[in-house]
């Protein structure tokens, strides 16, 4: 393989990594008509070629033309960047030698090359991550002293990548000179298999002993692959020995990995490993609003109301809020005359996308349960004509989750909460909707309590 080829390789890996990242395209059809079967043809300082199998591709690829712009100017540190969009036959007219249009003497591990627009500063920070974030943190300040290798673990969208790519803004931006690479292990793999069928083995492993920072994500996609764990094995020894600076990101713990050889996992578990959990009702009201705000969107359009309801109900992972911000913004200039959302605009927003988070065995027996639980009451106190204030609440939030998420007829729920009449339902739900734009602990509360019905 040749430089440019490794270069272009490189560059496509990252553009792609943007686009899923920031795009509202489906991961669905990112991962059928994008991931694969797709390359960087071409490239100079003014525009890049983008090369399709199928014409659907192209279309797909075209449509989403701003971020394709938007991705290679980012990873390029460009400002002005063209796409264009072929298919295979139409490239191989236009283009019928791949003349290298990059200067061969361009580096083909670039210290540019993670993602500009995710730095620590634009990371929030909570108890379910508040851990790997100071380690991360750690590693960027002093690479290749405290903490290598440092490994984080934890489901898909809680922000790990995120934080190598903070990492590697961190150390460029205090040492432009230090070589840094990010890779996903899926291209990682590819870029073995590429090196070793055009006989370049020993060029790509000279590649990588010569960085300073090395950063993978989703190590568990290596499992299974023999040849690739001999190279990993040696690149990550050499650069280990050097005192350079490894990250690496996964689902899960080193030993929890299967297919993956025992002596990587050694080397995995022998420095520190950090885990990223689900973000509590706080972290992810806060990620939400920096979200809007990163969209130069007015965080005044939003009733209260409405992002304790998204951080609530959406914060199985970041990238679950940012589909629900997505939803309510599209369906609020598609469908609402009105500029400002409030919690009927979001309600009518997430009934239409057809998404629910309710349990299929979830009634109002298992509400009632579960929220006498929580407040230490019991069933019967629950639906009494008790009206201390203690009671009184647990009452009003039950019945309010029982119409959030069951969708029963007011005066079906009337009758499971002690047989209480149309009009007292609904002033118990008005009650907790009221209540929840200004009192961000019963925000948390629900919060705590949905997560038991899952």
């Amino acid at each position: 393989m040749t430089t440019m080829k490794f270069y272009l390789e490189d560059v496509w890996g990252k553009v792609k990594l943007f686009i899923q990242q920031n795009s509202p395209l489906d991961d669905m059809i990112f991962k059928t008509y994008i991931e694969s079967d797709t390359r960087l043809g071409a490239l100079n300082e003014a525009s890049a070629t983008v090369v399709v199998s199928t014409y659907l591709q192209k279309v797909i690829l075209q449509d989403q033309i701003d971020y394709l712009n938007k991705a290679i100017n980012n990873v390029l540190d460009k400002d002005n960047m063209v796409c264009e969009v072929m298919e295979e036959g139409e490239f191989g007219k236009k283009n019928p030698v791949n003349i290298p249009i990059i200067p061969e003497q361009r580096q083909v591990v670039r210290t540019d090359g993670v993602v500009a627009n995710q730095t620590f500063d634009n990371f929030v920070v909570g108890p379910s991550n508040k851990e790997s974030h100071s380690a991360a943190l750690g590693c960027a300040y002093r690479p290749g002293q405290f903490y290598t290798p440092l490994f984080i673990y934890g489901n898909s969208g809680l922000g790990k990548t995120h934080l190598l790519n903070a990492i590697g803004n961190y150390i460029k931006a205090n040492n432009p000179n230090a070589k840094v690479f990010y890779t996903s292990s899926s291209d990682f793999v590819r870029l073995v298999a590429s090196s070793i069928q055009n006989r370049e083995i020993e060029e790509f492993k000279d590649q990588m002993y010569a960085l300073d920072v090395l950063l993978i994500d989703d190590i568990q996609f290596l499992a299974g692959k023999e040849k690739s764990h001999e190279i990993f094995f040696h690149i990550f020894n050499e650069l280990i020995y050097n005192r350079k600076q490894i990250v690496i990101t996964s689902d899960r713990l080193p030993t929890e990995i299967k297919g993956l050889e025992d002596r990587l996992i050694s080397r995995f578990s022998s420095g520190l490993s950090v885990g990223v959990d689900t973000p509590e009702f706080e972290t992810s009201l806060a990620i939400l609003k920096m979200k809007i705000a990163n969209r130069s969107v007015d965080p005044d359009v939003f009733d209260e109301d409405v992002l304790s309801y998204v951080a609530a109900n959406y914060s199985k992972d970041v990238r679950m809020l940012e589909g629900a911000l997505n939803r309510l913004l599209f369906y609020s200039i598609q469908f609402s005359d009105n500029e400002h959302i409030d919690i009927d605009i979001a309600m009518a927003a997430f009934k239409s996308s057809g998404e629910k988070i309710q349990s299929t065995e979830l009634d109002t027996k298992t509400i009632k349960r579960i929220v006498a639980d929580y407040y230490g009451l019991t069933q019967a106190q629950l639906v009494s004509k008790a009206r201390t204030k203690a009671i009184s609440n647990a009452r009003h939030i039950a019945i309010y989750l029982s119409r959030k998420h069951l969708d029963l007829p007011y005066n079906k729920i009337g009758e499971d909460f002690g047989k209480r009449d149309h009009s007292t339902i609904i002033s118990a739900c008005d009650k907790i909707e009221k209540k929840l734009k200004v009192d961000q602990l019963l925000g948390k509360a629900i919060f705590e309590i949905e997560g038991k019905f899952k």
